[in-house]
């Protein structure tokens, strides 16, 4: 067949058959969407962190509760040879594409090499100090490769570039054991971690002192080896350290490792500028390194000229332009010593982009698979070859960064000018990039120091746009760390957005930054902290009316108050206690407080008076008022009935004084107000008033039955003699001055409590009414249609009535009013 014109079964779309039919999937689907993207599901993670089991939801905020019983994990379990080796390869820096880079030597580190080795294979403990471009993590590597078998847990790399103590000890667990979806809390990894032997080696630590002393003590069985610079703080004076200095290296071996970077020999006046640039440099690898990519650089160039030699006639025929002249002059002493710039003016526009990018993001190169979307170019991946070439970035853990000086020299070079507008657009990516489902948490860890950068960068920024952005980038980025059990950097990104989006005035966001941030306190055990930040995003997302977030706010707080030992729901002492949902008033908080006897002198109790107990007036009052206090939604209700009682005594009262016919001989007085403390129910009709010819109290709000067995009203001057009533007091007809009008008592208390002197009453000459007055035991409300006349309704004369009987009964006798009829 044509090989232009192929059938379609060359290509398999030969649609006859059901191969033709499981075709790519068509994007026709997508059309009807007019632009807008189809919602993704959210990634949601069930972790183990200690005994709770964590939930973490990006939309709406993770949950934590108690883990229930069955649903602990199993307990880790150590790697095997060949998972470690898989981990550590995996954990390595991806291999920059484009041509391989020259493998350089070890020079002048013999000596150190082995003894390091010694001290690691007798169980101590090494810290190598060298400044930075030393060469500390190339001796790193040898070392490590020949203590290969000296541990029962072979060899763990860790990276100490702004981790703390807790981070490079969960780190040593996650290397050794296998515990997908766990992570134990603080007491667990310090049972897990005390067991494991191994030789670990820790590049770029920023520990020292009391940090790093609190390592070794927590891993007895291991061997560290640390690389540091001076400027870290120095170990403890009694920490079990050895320490090994490491110094530059040699003019002979400068040049030497500078003709490994070329590739060829160096020439005289290249060996005594070389010699030259020892000096300057102290020897330091790294700066022959980069003096080495200078000169090769040179001979590129110089080899582009070459090409162009046949193009003299007409330089426009050139297929690049007109290259640099052939006489290129080598690098001044200067430029040797800081090459960055220049190294960067002769590299690709994708790599100086990528250098541009790495300034605004603190010194952290993105990932070669972003530089297609940052920079915009799909080869943008390849730069990343040129860097590393250069000797301009250098590996740190998972990923590289730029290599000692480089980022102070590119910013005095102008690669700093733009480096907001850099910044926001990286963490716009990321953004993106950190909330898509497909990316898994173990990719968004290994790029955390990138995100956290240009989250950092944005954070402080004064552009409009820049807050809200970072508030995006961390919302993103905190439930993937989470989920990788990353608990550092997802504290970072939380305290990062919380910031953000406190400047950029969002407060949903700011209140979903506070819960996570309460939830995290609570999985490290700062119960205090975490209390705090679940109390103010509460409060927030109650403003917003967010119950749902709200509630799990609560949620989690009561979590805390359990583990804390406090009760979930206390009310302190004096504060209001919240309604019953009954109709029946609620106990102060305290509890009612017992009656205290107001006459603790009155012992004798052997005689029992049933009749209606009248309310005390003073000390009575005091102690209702202690109650009321207590019970601060009665006192409304009291007032309210209090009133009532006052309104409608006086209007019976006012009806039982205007049908009198001699209204000149009452003399009625108002000598005591209502009040509505006096009790629960209102006014009663039997307070006591004070009798000033006896000294004694007496009821005055009940009338008493005449000769004739008819009624009189209390509102009478003077009430009939021979009268008794259980309560009352009876007196003679016509007291005189020397002979006061009393009545004998056997000591039983009055109604109100209160013991009434024993006093003689002359006898009467007519006998008392058979019938007996009835009493009662309960106070009933007085109603204006009740008739006066009758006994067992008279008693409900309130304030005005007793304190017109009072008056009465102080003034003397008064006219007969026994025939006077009843009042309607």
């Amino acid at each position: 067949m044509d090989p232009t014109n192929r059938g379609p079964e060359e290509y398999g779309n030969d649609r006859s058959g059901d191969d033709g039919a499981r075709r790519r999937q068509s994007r026709d689907p997508l059309t009807p969407d007019f632009g807008h993207q189809t919602p993704q599901q959210s990634r949601t993670v069930q972790l183990i962190s200690g005994d709770f089991l964590l939930t973490v939801n990006p939309v709406d905020g993770s949950e934590i509760e108690p883990c229930r019983p069955g649903e602990q994990p199993d307990a880790p379990v150590r790697h095997t040879a060949a998972q470690r080796v898989e981990r550590e390869r995996a954990a390595a820096p991806p291999v920059p594409p484009g041509p391989p880079a020259p493998q350089m030597p070890l020079l002048e580190r013999q000596d150190e090499r082995e003894r390091l080795v010694r001290l690691l294979a007798r169980g101590r403990s090494v810290c190598l100090t060298g400044p930075a471009g030393s060469g500390r993590t190339a001796l790193l590597d040898a070392v490590a490769a020949d203590c290969a078998d000296l541990a029962p847990d072979g060899v763990v790399r860790l990276s100490g570039h702004k981790r703390t103590t807790i981070d490079l000890l969960y780190g040593l667990f996650e290397a050794v054991h296998r515990a997908p979806l766990h992570r134990p809390d603080r007491e667990g990894l310090l049972a897990l971690v005390h067991g494991v032997g191994a030789v670990v080696v820790v590049d770029d630590l920023e520990l020292g002192g009391a940090a790093l002393q609190e390592l070794l003590d927590a891993t007895p069985e291991c061997a560290f080896l640390f690389a540091t610079t001076p400027d870290v703080p120095s170990p403890a004076a009694d920490a079990n350290l050895e320490e090994v200095f490491l110094t530059g290296l040699g003019r002979s071996a400068s040049i030497e490792l500078m003709e490994h970077v070329v590739e060829r020999a160096l020439t005289d006046e290249e060996a005594n500028w070389a010699g030259d640039l020892w000096f300057e440099s102290e020897g330091l690898p790294l700066r022959f390194v980069q003096a080495g990519a200078l000169l090769r650089q040179r001979d590129d160039l110089r080899t582009g000229q070459d090409a162009f030699d046949g193009y003299d006639d007409d330089p426009a025929d050139a297929p690049f332009g007109r290259a640099e002249p052939a006489d290129l002059p080598l690098p001044s002493l200067g430029e040797g010593a800081a090459p960055a710039a220049l190294l960067a003016s002769r590299l690709s526009e994708a790599a100086r982009e990528t250098l541009r990018f790495a300034v605004a993001l603190g010194g952290e190169v993105p990932h070669q698979a972003h530089l297609p979307a940052l920079v915009g170019d799909t080869h943008a991946d390849a730069a990343l070859g040129e860097l590393a070439l250069s000797g301009l970035l250098s590996p740190a853990g998972p990923r590289y960064r730029l290599a000692a000086g480089v980022l102070t020299q590119l910013e005095a070079s102008g690669y700093g000018e733009s480096a907001d507008a850099h910044a926001r657009s990286a963490a716009q990516h990321y953004a993106w990039w950190a909330g898509h489902p497909s990316v898994t948490p173990e990719r968004a860890i290994a790029e955390s120091d990138a995100l956290l950068a240009s989250m950092t960068r944005l954070v402080p920024g004064e552009t409009p746009g820049q807050a809200s952005v970072a508030v995006l980038l961390a919302r993103s980025a905190a439930p993937a760390f989470a989920a990788g059990m990353q608990w550092g950097a997802w504290e970072k990104a939380l305290r990062a957005g919380q910031e953000a989006a406190r400047i950029a005035g969002e407060v949903a966001e700011e209140a979903y930054f506070h819960h996570e941030l309460g939830v995290l306190a609570l999985c490290t055990g700062h119960l205090d902290r975490a209390r705090a930040e679940l109390e103010a995003s509460i409060g927030m997302r109650g403003a917003l009316a967010d119950k749902a977030g709200a509630v799990a706010g609560r949620r989690a707080l009561a979590l805390v108050a359990d583990r804390s030992g406090e009760p979930v729901h206390s009310t302190p002492a004096g504060e209001e206690v919240p309604a019953p949902r009954h109709d029946e008033s609620a106990s102060p908080p305290g509890g009612t407080p017992a009656a205290k006897p107001l006459f603790p002198r009155l012992t004798d109790t052997s005689a029992t008076l049933i009749s209606r107990q009248a309310p005390a007036a003073a000390g009575a009052s005091l102690g209702r008022m202690g109650v009321l206090r207590g019970a601060r939604r009665n006192l409304v209700a009291v007032g309210a009935g209090a009133l009532l009682a006052a309104v409608l005594g006086t209007v019976v009262t006012l009806g039982a004084t205007s049908g009198s016919e001699d209204p000149e001989g009452q003399n009625v007085t108002t000598e005591q107000s209502a009040d509505e403390d006096d009790s629960e129910s209102g006014l009663s009709a039997d307070e006591p008033t004070e009798d000033p010819a006896t000294g004694g109290r007496t009821p005055g709000g009940s009338p008493s039955p005449g000769t004739s067995g008819q009624a009189t009203p209390s509102g009478s001057g003077t009430p009939s003699p021979g009268t008794s009533e259980p309560g009352a007091s009876p007196t003679s007809g016509t007291p005189s001055s020397g002979s006061p009008s009393s009545r004998p008592t056997s000591g039983n208390p009055s109604p109100t409590g209160r013991p009434t002197k024993p006093t003689t009453t002359p006898p009467t000459t007519e006998p008392t009414p058979t019938e007996p007055t009835p009493t009662e035991t309960t106070p009933t409300e007085p109603t204006p249609s009740e008739p006066t006349t009758e006994p067992e309704t008279s008693n409900s004369a309130s304030g005005p009535a007793e304190s017109a009987t009072a008056s009465a009964s102080s003034a003397g006798p008064g006219p007969d009013t026994s025939s006077t009829p009843p009042v309607a």
